[in-house]
């Protein structure tokens, strides 16, 4: 008796777990074909992939999720800008740069912030009024990126050459890279609405 029963629930566990798998993968697919799009393409998938389960196969969610890396990218770059400017060894020059830097990562951070927040507004909007709240979610996202690339002005010129620049460096394109990818698929979400 034992046996006929744990036969169905074998096939039923079977069935589960490989509907499971083609849901993963529909969603994976989905993230790749999206992140096809965009200027960093595996940088795309890497960094969205953990969120499959939130995006699904939502435009809207995809773009939120990108925004939101770039957002959680962004605070661990002023984090650590903040701990690289009380570094005993800094230059004045650097410890300049380094401020300017993280007054233009606050500006991004509160763009990309922003944009978030905008965004929500998008699902709640049709017609003239979603173009409005998705202008402003573009306009502040390219704002962010902008603010980005121009943090590293500041270390211009071969006197600034160094560990803190290239340090800096990293952070700063790593931030840029995911914001760049975030702005694409906005504009992406707002094309296909």
């Amino acid at each position: 008796m034992a046996h006929k029963i744990t036969l169905p629930l074998i096939f039923l566990a079977i069935i589960i777990c490989l509907t499971g798998t083609q849901a993963a993968k529909r969603v994976t697919g989905y993230i790749k074909k999206s992140c096809a799009t965009v200027t960093y393409p595996s940088l795309c998938e890497q960094s969205l992939s953990p969120y499959a389960k939130t995006i699904q196969t939502s435009p809207a969610q995809l773009a939120r999720t990108a925004l939101t890396v770039s957002l959680q990218r962004s605070l661990s770059t002023q984090a650590y800008l903040n701990k690289l400017k009380r570094f005993k060894g800094l230059k004045p020059r650097e410890r300049s740069a380094i401020g300017d830097c993280l007054e233009e990562v606050s500006d991004s951070l509160d763009r990309v912030s922003k944009s978030i927040q905008e965004l929500k507004n998008c699902d709640r909007v049709k017609g003239q009024e979603f173009i409005w709240h998705m202008s402003n979610v573009q306009t502040w996202v390219s704002s962010a990126l902008t603010d980005e690339n121009t943090c590293m002005d500041g270390f211009g010129g071969k006197t600034m050459e160094g560990k803190i620049k290239t340090s800096v460096r990293a952070q700063i394109t790593s931030v840029a890279h995911v914001t760049s990818n975030a702005l694409a698929l906005v504009n992406s979400f707002a094309q296909k609405h």
